[in-house]
């Protein structure tokens, strides 16, 4: 009998000190060391999809205030949305588990009477928020949903609205796109609080002076820029230098020869840790010139760029890259009393460039509509420059050197594919690390003269910095219609009515470039997306169902035998 009760009291002791360390463990759990909690976890997945990266983590111990969170997810959603919808409230809770400052509630806007609901929709259109009509197929049908994919974060009474739904592509399921956005939430957000914690604007400047795009011309792509940067124009030839308060230099479509004394102020700029977007064409062609006559020499801009470049390890060749993954463009071809007859034609000249890379300025990122494009070589430096490829040409593609006759008479007959033979050539490439000065032993007494005026030494190598270097100039250039001072957004395709990445492609650049916190990291996570095969799980669905089922009833009458027979052999003697 006291050996029973010894064996009841230490049960009872063992069960309350399991309750004491349950009770701890969730007091610690929520526990705070300054602003930020107790809080762990084990991230066994091969791509650490659950691990904050360092960037972000060092950016959310930085913040010294309430960053709040309004997330318009709340409510019952179809299931593959339901995955975003649950991926933003754990994303939340890890920034939130780095620094309690993170705060965030979600809220439904389809909730309440058809009165509450129609102003709630009205004042979001006001900020700019707007909602999609979320269509999802499933094995009962499809459902269809309007939501607002939108978080609104508020620090220090400035708003940034980031849309957690990456743009639909056609022929890419939506669970695909889904999975891309579920990726990118990290980054988005880090990036948003970035940006509302910058007290002062990073000043974005266009070079001028040389022919290159128009205000109107990048109108579309400014406006965008300007809630986190201040733009603005700079003719080079009229400063004895770039301004080292120049955060990153945007060199658009250039058309006339750069001087040597304009040479020598960008070389260092950069020798002096700037950064620089060359949007560039080697080869003057455009599609009104080739409307407004039969034929059309493509020759050679000579902008006198190519050293700069190739000492930077880059070469724009003089070369046009046609592809069969293109756009289309509208011709002629015939007149119906006197309306003239339009017919839509496959134009291997307009590229759709994609990405093999996970870099982060292009992962997940859309189709980017080129122009006349022409493909880029990097060459070895002096000094440790990485070379990275952000955008290429398809496997089907092939190049025409200068000089080249242009014209339409190739589109009557069907592209011969075998023709098309010179894959993934590179049309965007960063340049990252020390770059050597052209200028390195070349030094005249004009060159000394500025560097005096300034009062900075010359410098033959760079700080750690980067560039990036685009062979098509009008890849940040939006239509414009110039008898209404208007235009069209940019990257939008009027023939094929098709809104292509171009925009997202030169924010993510800039981003980049001046990323000094490592941010943009988190934008390169791959999150894999391991699809259910659908018809084993119908084939199988019977098995399944009685291991679930079943297994845990075998595994408790297994426990209760083996508990009773445990017990009688203690307790019966025998």
């Amino acid at each position: 009998m006291a050996r029973l009760f010894r064996n009841k009291a230490q049960t009872l002791t063992n069960l309350a000190l399991l309750v004491v360390a349950l009770v701890l463990i969730n007091i610690l759990a929520n526990a705070r060391f300054g602003d930020r909690a107790m809080y762990g976890y084990l991230d066994l997945t091969e791509e650490k999809k659950f691990t904050l990266t360092q960037g972000t983590r060092q950016l959310l111990r930085n913040v010294d205030e309430v960053v709040f969170v309004r997330v318009l997810l709340e409510g019952e959603f179809p299931a593959g949305f339901k995955r975003l919808q649950n991926s933003t409230r754990d994303m939340l809770a890890k920034f939130r588990s780095e620094n309690r400052l993170i705060e965030f509630e979600f809220d439904d806007p389809g909730a309440g009477t058809a009165e509450q609901i129609s102003a709630r929709r009205k004042q979001l259109a006001e900020d700019g928020i707007r909602p999609i009509n979320l269509r999802l197929k499933d094995q009962q049908g499809t459902s269809e949903r309007i939501i607002y994919p939108h978080a609104v974060f508020y620090y220090k009474g400035n708003t940034i609205v980031v849309n957690l739904l990456e743009n639909e592509v056609p022929g890419v399921p939506p669970e695909i796109v889904l999975n891309n956005s579920i990726g990118l939430l990290e980054y988005k957000f880090a990036n948003a609080i970035q940006k509302l914690r910058v007290t002062a604007k990073p000043i974005l400047v266009f070079s001028t002076g040389n022919g290159e795009l128009e205000p109107l011309e990048t109108a579309d792509l400014e406006i965008s820029l300007r809630p986190y940067y201040d733009t603005g124009r700079l003719n080079l030839d009229s400063m004895s230098s770039v301004p080292q308060e120049v955060a990153a230099l945007i060199i658009a479509k250039p058309r006339y020869p750069v001087s040597e004394k304009t040479k020598f102020k960008i070389d260092q700029y950069v020798m002096n840790g700037g950064k620089v977007l060359w949007l560039l064409d080697a080869l003057r062609v455009d599609i009104d010139s080739l409307r407004t006559r039969d034929r059309y020499l493509a020759v050679e801009y000579q902008l006198g760029l190519d050293d700069l470049l190739f000492k930077y390890g880059a070469r724009l060749k003089n070369n046009l890259v046609l592809d069969f993954q293109s756009t289309g463009i509208q011709l002629v071809t015939g007149t119906l009393g006197n309306a003239p007859q339009f017919d839509y034609f496959r134009y291997p000249y307009h590229i759709v460039a994609l990405s093999r890379s996970n870099h982060p300025i292009v992962k997940s990122l859309n189709g980017v509509n080129m122009l006349y494009v022409g493909s880029i070589d990097t060459v070895k430096t002096k000094t440790p420059v990485e070379k990275t490829v952000l955008l290429e040409s398809s496997r089907r593609s092939m190049l025409q050197f200068s000089p080249i006759t242009m014209d339409f008479e190739f589109l009557r007959y069907p592209l011969d594919s075998s023709k098309f033979n010179k894959p993934h050539q590179p049309l965007a490439v960063l340049l990252e690390g020390v770059f050597p000065s052209l200028y390195e032993n070349r030094l005249d007494g004009e060159m000394l003269d500025m560097l005096e005026q300034i009062g900075k030494p010359f410098k033959a190598e760079s700080a750690p910095t980067r560039m990036i270097v685009v062979a098509d100039g009008d890849v940040a250039k939006n239509k414009i219609n110039i008898e209404k001072q208007s235009y069209s957004p940019l990257g939008y395709n009027e023939v094929d009515r098709y809104l292509f990445a171009n925009k997202d492609f030169v924010i993510n650049s800039i981003e980049y470039l001046l990323d000094d916190q490592g941010v943009a990291e988190a934008r390169g996570k791959d999150v894999r997306l391991r699809m259910l095969d659908t018809v084993q799980a119908q084939e199988e669905k019977n098995f399944w169902r009685a291991v679930n089922i079943g297994l845990p009833l075998l595994l408790l009458a297994g426990f209760g035998f083996l508990f009773n027979y445990i017990r009688r052999r203690r307790f019966g003697g025998g």
